[in-house]
């Protein structure tokens, strides 16, 4: 891994623990083994480089729901596949704990990608819900833009509960719920 891919991993994950203003540049430095020098070649500054990071871990959440997406199945079976596929619930979601972070939020510039990454997610789901509906796997009185959302923030909510309980089960038990709810619009 070059020093350019070390500087963006290591913000990542400092990002993801600390939040953008426990992330100092020399955390980053710290942790990706880069001189300051070395930084600052590849990155204007502590917001380019987090921008870079969240870009990336909104990149690869995209990249993940859409290996589970486009995998075989039917739509039910293909979101039951994303919602629950393995993943760290006591972390949280890397991009959905961003929009906890007021100065992410408060930057348009590092609020994009966020915003362009939950926008996407809840539009792919309603593709898969509309297409369900149309070929009759799911009922017409479901609301695919209604149901996708619901299912993008109970995925998000569930992530907020089981870090409030330090436990992963109420992650789990939050997506079983969501998809008893869908179940009961499958025909």
């Amino acid at each position: 891994m070059d020093t350019r891919e070390r500087l963006i991993a290591s913000t990542r994950e400092l990002l993801w623990e600390r939040g953008y203003v426990g992330t100092s540049p020399k955390s980053i430095q710290e942790r990706s083994g880069a001189g300051q020098g070395s930084m600052y070649h590849h990155f204007r500054g502590k917001s380019d480089l987090a921008l870079a990071a969240i870009s990336r871990s909104a990149e690869e959440l995209r990249g993940r729901a859409e290996a589970e997406f486009g995998g075989p199945g039917t739509v039910v079976e293909r979101i039951t596949a994303y919602l629950r596929r393995e993943r760290d619930a006591l972390k949280g979601c890397p991009v959905g704990r961003l929009t906890q972070d007021p100065d992410v939020m408060a930057d348009p510039e590092l609020r994009r990608p966020v915003e362009e990454t939950f926008g996407w997610l809840t539009d792919r789901l309603a593709g898969l819900l509309a297409e369900a509906r149309t070929s009759g796997e799911l009922g017409t009185g479901l609301d695919p833009v209604a149901t996708a959302t619901a299912l993008v923030a109970v995925s998000q909510g569930g992530y907020v509960l089981a870090r409030a309980a330090d436990s992963a089960e109420v992650y789990a038990r939050a997506m079983d719920g969501a998809l008893g709810l869908l179940a009961a619009h499958v025909r």
